[in-house]
């Protein structure tokens, strides 16, 4: 479900294959969302030769190696295996020679390496050896060869154009599922009274297959964060732990910089205060966390230079994990779920109203390429001066000869039941003076519930979710 666009591309990359060339595809996203179920699907859909082997990140190259074989003795079907389950192999040339010696010599086949990161972590030239051999062997056969990673980083470097594969190496990227996906999976996109709930989930579970089956498994946020906030071992808990342990910088003070900016900070000044760190090395810690593409770096839109910059935690799960739940495994292992429970409830309607914005400036990104009252923004992002107030939740641009256009300026309400009012309306005119070039824009509101100001062009969660 919500895969139909990336099965489509792997079939077509299996098409090429299929004229007699080799293709070599770098697949990455983020951990937990469904890259190996996804290619394992479509492996077993094609019913092809194949081998999946899976990196393990182990202390040694040698055991990675022995690793690599034991993967081979599971699941292959490459019909000259048992060259490739002997094994003894040294090095990385000498098991990529002898998997080209197992592929079939008259039909397409299949390689997999799942988690080809950590492997680059014992071998770093282990890609320079992959493109020795593509170049010599395995480009000349009926092979797609797809190489998968979670570090977002690493496996953007590797076809990077100084790189060995840069050039080789077709991309694709596998993200969670959008908001709209997530309404469809828990059957909310046909029902306008509860499309609410779909950004709602969207904000807990990122957008991650496997919890959101837990999500539909029970029905509701109620029953979904009662049942997962029961048990210390709980998909909900840990997989953030898994993803800071497996991808995130082994950095102390990168720790303490991410749990800052976790706990609601955005501002450089804020997240210095908090985590405790000075300047420099507050700034080296920005740079890795942006690097690996764990936190987010928002800058207004319209803004002069110079205007400070925002960080927001990029992964909305491990936002929420983040703010509530790291500091809850405690009380439920001792347990006491209710003060876990009682936590997310006292602070839920806070956190969603910020946590939202990023999902409803995608949403009116896609939606303005058709909606006349966005007047063809590009790009929309939000508004804030270098003293942080005061600040405009949703700002549009488009190109404008030398500068941009604001297209409009606009307002998030997302409250559970009261609607967007007139009140509301007057604090966004009196704010958007500060904008420049964005005295005079249209303003939008957009609203969880409704809006009582007659006129206003409004957006409540079933119009958003029609981007999808």
């Amino acid at each position: 479900m919500g895969r139909g666009e990336e099965l489509a591309r792997l079939g077509a990359h299996l098409e090429a294959v299929r004229g007699g060339r080799g293709r070599l595809v770098s697949v990455r996203g983020r951990r937990q969302a469904g890259k190996s179920r996804l290619i394992g699907e479509f492996v077993r859909r094609s019913g092809l030769p194949q081998l999946f082997a899976t990196g393990s990140r182990q202390a040694t190259l040698q055991r990675d190696l022995d690793g690599f074989v034991e993967d081979a003795r599971l699941d292959c079907t490459l019909p000259g295996a048992d060259g490739l389950t002997a094994g003894g192999f040294t090095s990385w040339e000498q098991a990529l020679r002898a998997v080209h010696a197992a592929l079939p010599a008259d039909g397409p086949s299949i390689v997999v390496v799942d988690e080809f990161p950590w492997l680059l972590e014992r071998d770093p030239g282990i890609d320079g050896t992959l493109q020795k051999l593509w170049d010599r062997l395995f480009e000349a056969r009926p092979v797609l060869f797809v190489v998968i990673g979670s570090d977002l980083a690493v496996m953007e470097m590797l076809t990077g154009h100084d790189r060995p594969l840069f050039g080789r190496a077709r991309e694709m990227v596998v993200e969670p599922f959008s908001v709209g996906d997530t309404a469809r999976m828990l059957e909310l996109d046909g029902d306008r009274t509860r499309a609410a709930e779909a950004f709602d989930a969207q904000l807990i579970t990122g957008g991650y297959p496997r919890l959101l089956l837990e999500w539909r498994r029970l029905g509701d946020l109620s029953a979904f964060l009662t049942e997962q906030l029961s048990d210390d071992n709980s998909e909900l808990l840990v997989t953030g732990q898994r993803i800071l342990d497996a991808e995130f910088p082994r950095d102390l003070q990168a720790s303490g910089v991410l749990r800052a900016i976790g706990a609601g900070e955005r501002a450089f000044s804020a997240i210095a205060s908090r985590a405790g760190v000075a300047s420099t090395p507050l700034t080296r810690s920005l740079d890795l966390l942006a690097g690996k593409k764990v936190i987010a770096v928002d800058r207004p839109l319209a803004a002069r230079a110079g205007t400070a910059s925002r960080y927001r935690v990029a992964d909305p799960y491990l936002r929420f994990w983040l703010r509530f739940l790291e500091s809850a495994v405690v009380d439920i292992q001792r347990g006491r779920p209710d003060l876990a429970q009682a936590r997310v409830a006292g602070g839920w309607a806070a956190y969603r109203g910020r946590a939202v914005e990023p999902l409803v400036r995608q949403a009116l990104t896609r939606l303005a390429i058709d909606d006349p009252v966005l007047g063809a923004a590009d790009s929309v992002g939000g508004w804030w001066p270098r003293s942080q107030t005061p600040e405009v939740d949703l700002v549009g641009v488009r190109p404008h000869g030398a500068a941009n256009e604001v297209t409009f300026v606009g307002s998030i309400k997302w409250r559970d039941s009261e609607p967007f009012g007139q009140a509301d309306l007057d604090h966004l005119l009196r704010d958007r003076v500060g904008v420049p070039g964005g005295d005079t824009a249209p303003p939008i509101a957009v609203t969880r519930t409704t809006s009582q100001v007659p006129g206003l062009p409004s957006y409540d969660p079933a119009r958003l979710l029609r981007a999808w």
